[in-house]
């Protein structure tokens, strides 16, 4: 709630020609300040001014990524409404704003050919690699049956690469963030959910070993097929848990122990594979219990990778 001087500044930094047309895109989703720069064809000095002032208002949040920084309406109520207001009373025919959404469009479309040129150069290690171990499909299905009916406020998804398991669950939270140390990984999953309009998703680069700016915000946590990169998976783990509001639960997706050593080199695997034992000794260390542990074996040769997804939940009382 604002005060009357406050409410004052409030519509001043909305009430400008530059800054409404900055709402506007906004609205369709996050974007960066090379990316409205280019939209709006102004300079990136007279862009950044206009967004400090939005930011300052409260009316969009800002996210530093290296020397890059990102933009989104606010999530708060309150901004949310009154932004939704002003813009709700916007032509969408007006000839400006019809030709800002055709610039974002065609953005888009080079974020899109800028991740298939990504995935071009990696598939055929990454195709490889899903030969090697259970289906997706049948992990994917084990997920959804393990969480059927949960419903979070906040998923936090920990080195969520291309934002698979954001697009899977996206009906079961009202928002969920994923971080990745990949900037490519990040680029990649930032065009699909531009692409299919997922707004209740925000994909973040960032070091999931630090999760201090995350700490008690999420509800549920999912570490998919990241453990293995960590020289001790037991640290990651308590960084999770730091992130995770009492009462919450973590997921975790990953391989059982194997013999095939040249994952190391080849994808830089740190661990080939998480036993049972060495799962209950983490959990109980982050004061976690383990609620349950399910395999998807490989279905082909023996040395085919078995996954296991371990459900971890907050059952102690602080």
């Amino acid at each position: 709630m604002a005060n009357l001087r406050e409410m004052v500044e409030i519509l001043r930094s909305a009430g400008e020609f530059t800054r409404l047309r900055l709402l506007a895109l906004l609205s369709e989703g996050e974007l960066s300040v090379k990316d409205l720069t280019e939209i709006l064809d102004q300079s990136q000095p007279r862009v950044s001014r206009h967004l400090r002032l939005l930011t300052e208002s409260g009316l969009i949040t800002r996210h530093a990524e290296g020397a890059w920084a990102f933009f989104r309406l606010s999530d708060e109520l309150g901004s949310a409404a009154l932004v939704q207001h002003i813009l709700g009373r916007l032509d969408p025919s007006d000839e400006m704003l019809v030709a800002d959404r055709e610039r974002l469009a065609a953005v888009r479309r080079d974020h899109q050919a800028r991740a298939a040129t990504f995935f071009a150069k990696v598939a055929k290690d990454w195709d490889r690699l899903r030969t090697l171990h259970a289906p997706d499909e049948a992990v994917e299905a084990s997920i959804a049956q393990l969480l059927a009916g949960q419903h979070f406020e906040t998923f936090l998804d920990l080195g969520t690469g291309t934002g698979r398991m954001l697009e899977l669950l996206a009906d079961q939270f009202s928002k969920g963030i994923g971080l990745d140390a990949s900037r490519e990984m990040i680029s990649v999953a930032r065009t699909k959910f531009e692409k299919s309009g997922q707004k209740n998703v925000q994909v973040r680069l960032a070091d999931i070993g630090d999760l201090s700016e995350y700490r008690d915000s999420a509800d549920f946590v999912m570490l998919h097929q990241v453990l293995h990169h960590f020289d001790d998976p037991g640290i990651a783990l308590h960084n999770a848990r730091m992130a995770l509001k009492p009462g919450g639960a973590i997921m975790v997706v990953d391989f059982m122990p194997h013999k095939l050593e040249f994952l190391r080199e080849e994808q830089a695997h740190r661990r080939l594979g998480l036993s049972h034992v060495q799962m209950q000794a983490w959990a109980r260390s982050a004061r976690l219990d383990v609620m349950q542990a399910r395999e998807i074996p490989h279905p082909g040769p023996d040395d085919g990778l078995t996954v296991c997804i371990w459900h971890l939940t907050d059952t102690h009382k602080n």
